[in-house]
């Protein structure tokens, strides 16, 4: 792959290489044998390989037009050469991709327990590239495909198809998906997705976005788990950044912009994360002052979820965890893995 575009490279910098050439040496032979300015034997040069077809510029004797036919011959080899070397540059783009896209579905056949990005507009590149920062498993899906200056710095592979397309959710694994993100620019497209992927996987996990509330309301009815509406929230932050400019930056540094790349540009650590309490875990049956989140972990609990109850902000510190909660934390990025550790390590 890489000999390969250093052939290609090595071929484009000869090509320019001859051209030039030919047009000094025109330039020079046109002055020598027929005694013409630089200006009008550099432009007899410039017709002459290009094969234009203008008339002469200057009068030609008889070996001057021996000259031009070199010339000529040189030009429409050049041309030739030119137009070969961006053929098989196309040619050989196309069968990669070709081969990179049969090499993907074959990968896609063994994956499990992974997440689906539909969309690689600003949002959905976002959401793959904070999953990604996650150590998760994710797979993208834009009929644009990674070809496409949008979708070159997300670090995750991406499926060149149509994400409203039920075959391509077959293709990308929604049976055996832990989530899906359906984050395209159209809200009637994220609805036929979110149908479609929720027919094939009734578990999974579907988080979509929406530009308005109607928007959201037919999404929530088609069996979106969660529905993120990102303008209302950018409008949000940036009245926030008017009249209440400290919570705008604890907005910034708990991470609930859209693009997380802000974060790591402004060097800040924290970030948000949950963490459930499971039957049999060092945690169960401790209070949370007993736990000592805050003590020995440098963390704040800023919300609690129970099932059957709704979510407790601030949970007092003498409540007891119990199997099945979820703790929704804010804390140093190195240090969140911690909770996960077994008992004595």
């Amino acid at each position: 792959m890489t000999i390969g575009w250093q052939s290609r490279a090595t071929g484009i910098k000869i090509l320019i290489a001859v051209t030039t050439s030919a047009l000094i040496g025109g330039t020079v032979g046109f002055r020598l044998i027929e005694g013409q300015s630089w200006f009008d034997s550099f432009y007899m040069t410039l017709v002459t390989l290009t094969t234009i077809g203008y008339e002469e510029t200057i009068e030609l004797s008889r070996y001057g037009r021996y000259f031009n036919a070199i010339l000529i011959i040189t030009g429409f080899s050049v041309i030739f050469v030119a137009i070969g070397m961006l053929v098989d540059a196309l040619i050989r783009l196309e069968i990669l991709d070709r081969f990179q896209q049969v090499a993907l579905r074959r990968m896609l056949n063994k994956f499990s327990d992974h997440y689906i990005v539909c969309g690689l507009g600003r949002v959905g590149r976002g959401a793959a590239r904070q999953l990604a920062l996650d150590k998760q498993r994710v797979v993208a899906v834009d009929k644009a495909g990674p070809t496409q200056l949008h979708g070159r710095d997300i670090g995750v592979p991406v499926l060149v198809e149509d994400a409203t397309l039920q075959e391509t959710l077959e293709n990308a694994g929604t049976r055996r998906a832990k989530g899906l993100v359906a984050a395209l620019s159209s809200d009637a497209d994220n609805v036929y997705i979110t149908l479609s992927a929720r027919v094939l996987n009734p578990e999974l996990r579907i988080v979509a976005r929406a530009s308005s509330l109607d928007a959201k309301k037919r999404l929530l009815q088609a069996g979106a788990n969660d529905v993120v509406m990102p303008y209302a929230f950018s409008g949000y932050r940036l009245a926030k950044g008017l009249s209440r400019p400290h919570v705008a930056d604890f907005l910034d540094v708990s991470g609930l912009l859209e693009e997380s790349s802000l974060l790591e540009e402004s060097g800040a650590e924290l970030e948000l994360g949950e963490f459930q309490v499971a039957g049999g875990s060092r945690w169960l049956g401790q209070t949370l002052a007993e736990a000592g989140f805050a003590k020995n972990l440098d963390m704040i609990v800023l919300a609690l979820s129970r099932q059957d109850t709704e979510m407790r902000f601030n949970p007092p510190q003498d409540t007891r965890m119990r199997a099945g909660d979820v703790l929704v934390i804010m804390g140093r990025k190195t240090t969140l893995d911690r909770l996960q550790r077994p008992k004595g390590t």
